[in-house]
């Protein structure tokens, strides 16, 4: 998988799945499960059932995006 583009990053859902967070910030798979079970991933991670959930409000923090993905990404027109 690879991390998506500063323009595809403003149509994210509002929490992403553990491995498409691991491919934005360059962190393998293997890697990004074990610093989710340590509590150490670079931004909060959410617990759901089985499954590991990232709110992308805090991946885009991490990445010093802070939500604000308008800026140098040309509107879409939609």
């Amino acid at each position: 998988m690879t991390a998506p583009t500063l323009a595809e990053t403003r149509d994210l859902p509002a929490v992403l799945d553990l491995l498409t967070a691991c491919s934005i910030l360059g962190i393998g798979r293997t890697v990004g499960y074990r610093l989710a079970q340590e509590g150490s991933f670079p931004c909060p991670v959410l617990r759901v059932g089985h499954q590991y959930r990232v709110p992308t409000a805090g991946l885009l923090a991490a990445i010093g995006l802070n939500g604000d993905l308008s800026r140098g990404v040309p509107d879409s027109g939609a």
